[in-house]
């Protein structure tokens, strides 16, 4: 972290917070693992890990307001992490990549006749990661739609799709794709723009109810994985319906504006491991440092990684009976780019040293869940269950829920995260992990079980400005973060209990596997074979990223 950084914070008041001594925890008796846990989990406290959380919105404040790979937030975010785990002793190394970097810097999307309607971003439709810069004004062609239930579709996934009715109009599809199949918003878009579109418009796709399926219909966020010549835009399941079954009784006419940066740039992954513990024994644990470029992402992601920076400083006086690592990763946000990038060139000897991954993205959602990955599908939806041994790790959180008297939720493996890399085929590696909500509609069940607001999303400012320490004053829905507080302590768009509740969980678990991986059973070619979750350029992340 330079000294002129170093500087600006100071006149802001925050250098204490940012650099201000921290203590660590003082060596583990060897004989005793549970003794270490207990210690470990009860040294990580939520002040600890809300100091780091000041000092990232310090950065994003002096930064744009933003985190992102690719900016200067971002790199100042990775040098206030390298330092202070540097300084507890771990050996920290930096890990450069390059990456597209893709903005929207302005956007509107409209229907022009028969009705004429304003659509609302981020409310009515959301711009799709990477979409071309342009403006598209032309009649609306659904493709292979199926709004029939079950609504199985393929809608845009094959390049015969499209006739030659496509060419100069605005293709609108349907999120989904063949069971087994890959076909992720990306390949429906290249798919149209080849075939002549100017514009593209995805809707979500239906299936399941909307009670028990909510994230399959409302609006959602996505990356086409890379840049593509056209403008394209999601929009929710009623929205996508109401389009379709207007163009098919007359003509459609809009409009889909957008202001977009697409370029390549660099950016690193910030990897820190314990001096200490068996080397071919390696547990690791991992966060992605990112936000969005609008948004400090104070929860997203800056809850898991300032969680595991103060688990990691607690930690470094323990000598554990295995390596330790700690991940930082880059360009999440871009989709997983940066674990991908670590687990892809990772030697096949030193992937196998790694005996699990536990991932930590978004822990403490203002309308939080307590979700524990489902390593063992046992609430059968979704993905399957995780490579062998990640049900041992859901094991671990789930006694730890108990022993709190906390309900959770199955977290559906579905590659939302940074896990992906490590799961995906080929590889193999068991994970595990924590999430408490991004976009989702809290519901009346969950409330039961957590509190809260049903009919909110778990959090309500997911990739918005308002992910920061003050979202009311960066434009969050001022009544319903009037009812949160009413229920709930927060700490700007942070619910303090669920971040020290998934804070000493992680201690927790950390702590457990770095005295013993015992429980993990040792990986055979079978299991590194897997192929039920798709490799890692086909994951998606937070809700539906890519397909």
């Amino acid at each position: 972290m330079s000294r002129s950084f170093i500087r600006r914070l100071c006149g802001a008041a925050t250098a204490a917070v940012l650099l201000g001594a921290f203590t660590v925890a003082t060596p583990a008796q060897a004989t005793s693992s549970n003794n270490a846990v207990k210690k470990l989990t009860k040294q990580v406290t939520l002040g600890g890990v809300s100091r780091h959380l000041v000092a990232f919105q310090a950065i994003a404040s002096l930064s744009g307001g933003n985190r992102a790979s690719g900016l200067p937030g971002y790199d100042r975010s990775a040098d206030y992490v390298a330092a202070l785990a540097k300084l507890a002793g771990y050996k920290v190394t930096r890990q450069p990549f390059s990456f597209t970097y893709c903005e929207d810097t302005g956007s509107s999307f409209r229907q022009i006749a028969p009705t004429p309607t304003t659509y609302v971003d981020q409310t009515d439709y959301d711009v799709l990661d990477c979409a071309g810069n342009g403006t598209a004004n032309g009649e609306v062609v659904p493709v292979d739609v199926n709004l029939t239930p079950p609504r199985d579709s393929t809608s845009g996934c094959e390049a015969s799709d499209f006739g030659p009715e496509v060419a100069g109009k605005i293709a609108i599809m349907q999120r989904g794709a063949a069971p087994g199949a890959t076909c992720g918003f990306g390949l429906k878009v290249q798919n149209a723009e080849a075939a002549g579109a100017i514009g593209a418009i995805i809707f979500n796709q239906g299936n399941g109810t909307p009670e028990a399926n909510p994230d399959r219909y409302g609006l959602f966020l996505g990356t086409l994985g890379g840049p593509v010549g056209i403008p394209a835009v999601s929009v929710s399941y009623e929205t996508g319906a109401a389009l379709v079954a207007a163009a098919q009784a007359g003509t459609v006419t809009m409009e889909i504006s957008v202001d977009a940066i697409s370029e390549t740039r660099d950016t690193t992954n910030v990897i820190a491991e314990s001096r200490w513990g068996d080397p071919n024994e390696v547990v690791m644990a991992g966060a992605h440092l990112d936000s969005e470029p609008d948004t400090a992402g104070i929860n997203d992601n800056g809850t898991g990684s300032a969680a595991i920076l103060e688990v990691a400083l607690q930690m470094a006086k323990f000598k554990t009976k295995n390596k330790v690592r700690f991940a930082w990763w880059g360009a999440e946000e871009s989709n997983l780019v940066g674990s991908t990038y670590y687990v892809a060139n990772l030697p096949q000897a030193e992937r196998d040293k790694i005996a699990l991954y536990l991932n930590f993205d978004m822990i403490g959602s203002p309308n939080y869940t307590f979700g524990v990955y489902d390593g063992d599908d046992s609430a059968g939806t979704g993905a399957p269950a995780g490579p062998p041994g990640s049900a041992e790790i859901e094991a671990v959180f789930e006694g730890f829920f108990a022993s709190r008297g906390e309900a959770t939720a199955a977290a559906d493996f579905t590659g939302r995260s940074d896990y992906g890399p490590f799961i995906a085929a080929g590889v193999g590696i068991p994970a595990g992990g924590l999430f408490t909500g991004a976009e989702v509609l809290k519901t009346p069940a969950d409330v039961a079980l957590w509190g809260g607001v049903a009919g909110a999303q778990y959090d309500p400012c997911y990739h918005d400005p308002c992910d920061s320490l003050t979202p009311e004053r960066n434009g969050a829905d001022a009544e319903l973060y009037r009812q949160l507080r009413r229920e709930y302590k927060l700490l700007g768009n942070v619910n303090t209990f669920a971040l020290e509740t998934n804070s000493d969980a992680i201690a927790t678990a950390v702590a457990t596997f770095a005295y013993d991986t015992s429980a993990i059973p040792p990986r055979t070619a079978a299991a590194s074979a897997r192929t039920a979750v798709a490799a890692p350029a086909a994951q998606d992340t937070h809700g539906s990223w890519l397909h």
